[in-house]
């Protein structure tokens, strides 16, 4: 059963953000803080990433774990009601991700995944990924 009654409940879900979330923008701030360069949201890339490091060949996808189904995070979860239309809707979600993933990594994209989890609570361990993967595809 929802915690919240359907008007809440729709008000909350029309005010979820695809894109310049919370967890997004921090990804963004650490990235500025080290003096990357990025572009975000490239139309002309599978699965528009939240952000582009063209420089480096890396894109970065910034995933809330309840849209994506983060395995084992307590918000990726198929919500109890309207299980049904939540499990193929969310489930659609997941496939895409993958789908997006081998034709970015095809093209000779370096694909990172970061979640609303670990972006809140470890951003060490982000800021740590960031700096690892980046160091090791820079061109120069």
């Amino acid at each position: 059963m929802d915690i919240w009654p359907k008007k809440k409940r729709s008000k909350v879900m029309s005010n979820i953000l695809s894109c310049n979330t919370g967890p997004e923008q921090l990804v963004r701030k650490m990235l500025s803080g080290m003096a990357y360069h990025y572009r975000l949201h490239v139309r002309s890339l599978p699965g528009k990433p939240d952000i582009v490091l063209r420089k480096y060949g890396v894109v970065i996808f910034v995933h809330g774990c309840f849209w994506h189904l983060h395995v084992g995070c307590r918000d990726g979860t198929i919500p109890k009601t309207k299980t049904v239309y939540w499990r193929k809707k969310l489930l659609r979600n997941r496939q895409r991700d993958i789908e997006h993933t081998r034709k970015l990594s095809r093209a000779g994209w370096k694909v990172l995944r970061f979640w609303e989890c670990d972006i809140e609570n470890k951003p060490d361990k982000v800021i740590t990924k960031l700096k690892g993967l980046l160091k090791k595809t820079s061109k120069l």
